[in-house]
């Protein structure tokens, strides 16, 4: 059965994470710097930042080792698939977002981010403590989800098909190639270029559902396509997959190797969009 999505089953507010506080059948995972971590996080959190780890070559090999390493480390930080897990960062950023996706991928059935994420907690004067919490191993099954992620493979074929849009999730620089971060500037031939901060309002939480379907639907990035995002390491696609998903969109993929992968591998197209 398809998984429906919604905002509920994706994001949860800080009043309804106190509520759940007590109940202690949650996985907390802080994605911030160490760092802040240790200078004050939510009661129960563990940590674990996974910025950095990135995977710059999507063929098949590579791709299920690392997989399977961050599958392991999930795993060591007491994930389990008995749980829920909220992931939360400073507010609701690509760090969290990407632990959000990992999970999607290996099937999880709970997963969620702290919308507007730790000063949001702060914010409403929320308990927060210094005291770290020492994970217990646990065990986490997988399902694996292959229709979330996407390789540089599946991109290629995925290439000027009618039904799908390519997303490009970067900055202005990146995708007009002025900012150059690989073996090669520029973007996925076709994409549409949204910068993943769109998706979110002032105050760092996700903007409201009718704004981001007015920001999708303008740019062509309709329920109706699969949807391929994409940006440097898979990070800021992630986060605009969870944008694309509170809309209820069925089919979206995170390209993980993204631009890094992209732009060094000179067998693949790429376009030099221009301003207009």
């Amino acid at each position: 059965m398809e998984k429906q999505y919604t905002r509920e089953t994706l994001l949860i507010t800080v009043p309804q994470l106190q509520q759940k506080l007590p109940s202690g059948n949650l996985s907390i995972v802080d994605t911030r710097p160490a760092e802040d971590y240790a200078n004050g996080h939510i009661p129960g959190a563990t940590h674990f930042d996974l910025f950095g780890l990135s995977l710059v070559d999507t063929s098949a090999a590579p791709l299920k080792a690392f997989m399977f390493m961050i599958h392991h480390v999930l795993e060591l930080r007491g994930i389990s698939a008995d749980k829920e897990v909220i992931f939360y960062e400073d507010n609701s950023g690509m760090r969290a977002a990407r632990g959000v996706w990992f999970l999607e991928y290996y099937g999880h059935p709970n997963v969620k981010m702290l919308d507007g994420g730790y000063k949001a907690w702060q914010a409403a004067g929320a308990p927060v403590t210094t005291a770290a919490t020492t994970p217990k191993a646990a065990s986490l099954k997988t399902a694996e989800r292959r229709d979330v992620l996407s390789t540089a493979d599946d991109l290629l074929h995925a290439l000027g098909k009618k039904n799908i849009a390519v997303l490009d999730t970067r900055s202005e620089g990146e995708y007009f190639g002025i900012q150059v971060r690989a073996a090669r500037g520029g973007a996925v031939p076709g994409a549409i270029h949204i910068e993943w901060t769109d998706n979110l309002d002032g105050s760092g939480k996700f903007k409201s559902n009718a704004e981001l379907k007015a920001l999708y639907d303008k740019a062509g990035i309709t329920p109706d396509k699969e949807v391929y995002s994409y940006c440097q390491g898979g990070y800021r696609a992630a986060h605009s997959y969870i944008a694309l998903r509170l809309l209820g969109f069925a089919k979206v993929r995170n390209y993980i190797g993204s631009w890094k992968e992209w732009g060094d591998r000179t067998d693949l197209p790429i376009e030099h969009p221009t301003k207009e």
